[in-house]
């Protein structure tokens, strides 16, 4: 079990907690539940960033909503790792049109608390927040037209392969990845992101993977020159073919319906699993799964 009072003692002294997890793990990555505490710990960050870097995120979002607008028409657009969803509600506010089903997921629950509270402020509506794995999301393949990520993907180094796979079986016609490039970067640049487990091989795995890259370069603004992002868009083969319903949840373990129940619980009659609703949002992670049985013959 890991000291959470203890982590919040060395979050409050400004170190660096994910550092701080793998030297005491003995580990030269950082693992799921490792994030999950680091961004946890962090939430509220993101929004104070918007407040004092408006003019900046402004921008970082309407270069990327250019990407997106030259996609064609997208009826439904996720972002996976929204963290507190400033760039997602920048983003949408200047797309030409914000597309009939948007939802952002993050793996910490405080920041998606965050995130709805950000969303209720900017007058938007209808995006769906939920607390969710990018390496396990609860739709079925070929669900969302447009699935893309802003530094998400970023601490799983070593798992590129993992995420560019589920990324790519969710997205029905473009995965769109704005995500710090190793190539682009210095030496010292490099150094820092061997040291903070970040990725590195993201362009040469989608190579390997036999994905249709259309774009790959800098992107046209980086926060941080030692962390330089660059925007790797794939396009989904055979997307013309699918299906274009709106997404709805699966179980993220067997893929089956989810229904809502009592505003508390959703739960899969085909799966035999429910999943919890904390404070309105939505938990729809494989390791928060109950086995319910029975649960029908309660409701």
């Amino acid at each position: 079990m890991i000291d959470l009072k203890k982590i919040k003692e060395i979050y409050e002294r400004g170190e660096n907690i994910l550092k701080y997890l793998r030297s005491i793990q003995h580990k030269n990555r950082n693992d799921k539940d490792d994030i999950l505490i680091s961004y946890d710990f962090q939430a509220g960050s993101y929004t104070r960033f918007y407040e004092k870097h408006k003019d900046f995120v402004l921008l970082y979002t309407k270069h990327l909503a250019r990407y997106l607008n030259a996609l064609g028409p997208i009826n439904s657009l996720l972002e996976a790792g929204t963290g507190e969803a400033t760039t997602f509600v920048a983003l949408l506010k200047q797309m030409e049109q914000i597309p009939p089903y948007t939802a952002g997921l993050d793996i910490s629950l405080s920041r998606i608390l965050y995130a709805r509270k950000f969303v209720q402020k900017s007058g938007l509506e209808n995006i769906n927040l939920f607390v969710g794995d990018m390496f396990r999301m609860p739709y079925a393949d070929n669900a969302v037209d447009v699935v893309f990520t802003s530094h998400a993907v970023e601490p799983n180094g070593g798992r590129e392969k993992e995420a560019l796979q589920e990324l790519y079986r969710v997205a029905r016609k473009y995965v769109v990845l704005l995500e710090p490039i190793y190539e682009f970067a210095t030496p010292e640049g490099q150094a820092r992101m061997r040291e903070h487990g970040y990725i590195r091989n993201l362009y040469q795995t989608a190579v390997d993977l036999g994905y249709n890259i259309t774009t790959y370069q800098p992107f046209e603004l980086t926060y941080n020159p030692l962390n330089p992002t660059g925007i790797l868009i794939i396009k989904k083969e055979n997307s013309e073919n699918q299906e274009t319903n709106l997404p709805h949840w699966v179980c993220p373990m067997s893929k089956t319906e989810l229904i809502s129940a009592d505003d508390c619980y959703y739960y899969s009659p085909d799966g035999l699993l429910a999943y919890p609703v904390i404070a309105g949002i939505p938990v729809l992670l494989e390791e928060k799964a109950v086995v319910a049985t029975h649960i029908t013959e309660f409701l």
